[in-house]
């Protein structure tokens, strides 16, 4: 099981993490939510918990839960700039269909 990023996507998070000044990395998971019924959650972790799965890549922990973890196996986590939007994108090779906003996923 493995989570990864793309050098665009640590490089952002590695500076960000510089600025907050804390953190230990980011927490990505899923909830349930949108059209597809389940969406993805991304936010900073200043804390581990006990049951966390943590897979480092390029210098960036990305701590996952075990429920989570099912639905993320895989996932390449990116971050894109189209235009004057930019934003992290979930490569998630688990995913079978995205709603059209692309907000939420179903497996």
């Amino acid at each position: 099981m493995a989570i990864s990023l793309t050098p665009a996507a640590a490089a952002h998070v590695t500076r960000f993490l510089a600025q907050r000044g804390k953190g230990v990395g980011v927490r990505l998971g899923v909830r349930t939510s949108g059209c597809s019924g389940m969406a993805y959650s991304l936010e900073f972790a200043d804390a581990l918990e006990p049951d966390d799965q943590i897979f480092e890549d390029q210098g960036v922990k990305v701590i996952v839960d075990p429920k989570s973890l099912v639905y993320l196996d895989g996932t390449q986590l990116d971050f894109v700039r189209e235009g004057l939007n930019e934003g992290f994108r979930f490569n998630n090779p688990n995913a079978k269909h995205a709603c059209g906003c692309g907000e939420s996923f179903n497996v």
